[in-house]
């Protein structure tokens, strides 16, 4: 089967953020009910998966910020089954990939601090470095799943 690739920087920023997305719904998808709520050091694969969720709606929703609207980001949701949870994956790209479809390539990089988008932790990022960072958000909670599975195992 042919991969069929986004156009552009925004396409391949798309692209990679769906890559690990996917490969995130592909690590949860064996994890059963007992196991998404089950406590280890104070987290759980369901307060992972919350979080993950409602930081990628927030990424986009800084995005979309520069387009002067103003939304509130959702508030954490706790889900009791990994197929739920997939589904606030798909939701949060098809929401992000709406909002950059009101930008170009162009628009991407942005050199004066004052028109770029600061953080409620007060990193500042131009778009191509809040998606960025969205992608690598992604990865690094897929990998501390995959650490918690084993744990999961050994219990």
């Amino acid at each position: 089967m042919t991969k069929t690739y986004r156009q552009g920087a925004i396409g391949g920023l798309l692209d990679e953020y769906e890559r690990a997305i996917l490969d995130l719904s592909k690590t949860i998808s064996c994890i059963n009910a007992t196991a998404i709520t089950t406590t280890i050091n104070n987290l759980s694969v369901q307060s992972i998966l919350a979080h993950v969720v409602r930081s990628g709606y927030a990424y986009a929703l800084y995005v979309q910020k520069l387009l002067g609207e103003q939304n509130e980001v959702p508030n954490l949701v706790y889900r009791n089954t990994i197929s739920d949870y997939q589904n606030d994956l798909t939701a949060f790209f098809v929401f992000t990939e709406n909002v950059l479809k009101n930008f170009s390539d162009s628009q991407l990089e942005e050199l004066d601090n004052p028109k770029k988008i600061v953080t409620s932790w007060g990193q500042v990022y131009d778009i191509e470095q809040i998606m960025e960072h969205a992608i690598v958000h992604i990865l690094r909670h897929r990998r501390q799943i995959e650490k918690f599975k084993i744990e999961l195992d050994n219990l």
